[in-house]
């Protein structure tokens, strides 16, 4: 995100706006991500993550140095994984499919309610300030991150929570054996993220989202 922020010309207040909300989405919103894979699992019995500390909104509980580090600089990054124990399931397959699409459920709901927030602010404000434009910035770069964050962790690699939704549409003895590689495939993503090979990719399916939501949400106060 970094990257995109100062690539350009980008003004001093989109600079600043759009480091607090990268900050903010790191420590504040990042943390809604695991904790709703936590509570999802406790829910559907599996006590795994409760014992270990994991139902919790403290970011560092949850933060992943690298992971963190990588959504500052590209926007696209990760947390520590939340432990699920699919055995205390009834349904294991449907229950890590759930477990896992909580998290990025939970950002989907963050975006909408930045956008939501901008939207209301430029209802009460018809007249640009300062604030206006930077919290109005604040809301664009926060939504795009929680966007960004969804759409990342649903590609279906380990230990991204698209993998875990995988396990319901393939074998389960192809499946184990693709997650054997889990420690390369990270390596891999890692590397595409940095060079930009799948920042792209990944940055016009986020905008693709946002846009989406922006319509739906911005009905009412057009």
């Amino acid at each position: 995100m970094l990257f995109n922020i100062l690539r350009g010309n980008t003004s001093g207040i989109e600079i600043i706006a759009g480091l607090f909300a990268t900050a903010f989405v790191v420590f504040c919103t990042l943390p809604v991500h695991e904790f709703a894979h936590a509570w999802t699992a406790t829910k559907l019995g599996d006590q795994t993550a409760r014992l270990s500390g994991r139902l919790s909104l403290n970011p560092m509980r949850h933060l992943d140095p690298l992971g963190a580090i990588m959504i500052f600089l590209v926007g696209f990054g990760y947390a520590k994984p939340v432990p699920v124990n699919p055995r205390n399931f009834k349904n294991p397959k449907a229950g890590m499919a759930l477990t896992a699409l909580a998290g990025p459920g939970a950002n989907l709901l963050m975006a909408a309610l930045f956008i939501l927030l901008r939207y209301i602010l430029w209802a009460l404000f018809t007249e640009t300030s300062v604030f206006v434009l930077a919290f109005s910035y604040f809301c664009i770069y926060a939504a795009s991150i929680n966007i960004g964050l969804a759409v990342f962790n649903l590609i279906p690699v380990p230990p991204l929570d698209g993998s875990r939704v995988l396990q319901l549409l393939i074998p389960s003895a192809y499946y184990f054996k693709f997650m054997q590689y889990e420690r390369y495939i990270v390596i891999v993503v890692l590397v595409l993220l940095v060079t930009g090979a799948l920042t792209r990719p990944l940055a016009y399916l986020r905008g693709l989202v946002y846009e989406g939501l922006d319509f739906i949400i911005g009905l009412p106060f057009r």
